[in-house]
């Protein structure tokens, strides 16, 4: 009976470690994954946003921020400007950036009411390290909303993650990339640092 359920269990466990490592190795799957995990605890904490609007940004963080590059994003907009910083100080812009995008993806969550998001079919992908996905947004009383996710695989980890939001062909990794760098020319890496933390409070 031991040895039954010992190989049951083993069988179990190489299914749940076949499936995460099936999400893991898919940026297709990721995406789905994280959008219908993301979207259901939303419309499950109706309740209590509407008492605690606070609580959204609980929910990105731990149901998206972990998929999303963040660190990689933040290299990004600092473009050429990279090799000009400290570690130190790309630490901070990495950690300021992360606070900013949570709280941007907070306030654009708000604005959910259980509209029908569809994510694109799986297609093939083989030795590719970055890979755009797009999801389609429904909605009755309103236009049909196309986004792409920019995904980007990591070489240590093999994790797939979001970098980039591109909707209806506005890219916001690119658009905050432009508005951030003339800023960092004239008052400097560390001033715009401590200004998106402000703006993430």
């Amino acid at each position: 009976m031991l040895k039954v359920i010992s190989i049951t269990a083993l069988f179990v466990l190489n299914s749940m470690l076949s499936v995460a490592h099936a999400q893991q190795s898919s940026p297709y799957q990721v995406l789905e994954t994280t959008g219908n995990g993301l979207f259901s605890r939303i419309a499950s904490s109706q309740q209590e946003l509407t008492k605690f609007p606070e609580l959204m940004r609980t929910i990105v963080e731990e149901e998206l921020m972990p998929h999303v590059d963040y660190k990689y994003a933040a290299y990004r907009i600092l473009g050429k400007q990279l090799k000009k910083t400290t570690d130190s100080e790309r630490k901070k812009f990495v950690q300021s950036m992360r606070h900013y995008l949570i709280r941007t993806y907070a306030n654009a969550l708000t604005k959910y009411k259980n509209q029908q998001v569809i994510y694109e079919n799986e297609k093939p992908f083989d030795n590719k390290k970055m890979v755009a996905v797009t999801a389609k947004i429904i909605d009755a009383n309103a236009p049909e909303i196309d986004i792409q996710f920019k995904m980007r695989k990591n070489k240590k980890t093999g994790q797939w993650k979001a970098y980039d939001m591109v909707i209806e062909g506005i890219s916001l990794l690119q658009s905050k990339k432009a508005e951030l760098s003339r800023r960092i020319k004239q008052k400097g890496l560390a001033q715009v640092t401590l200004e998106l933390a402000s703006i993430a409070k």
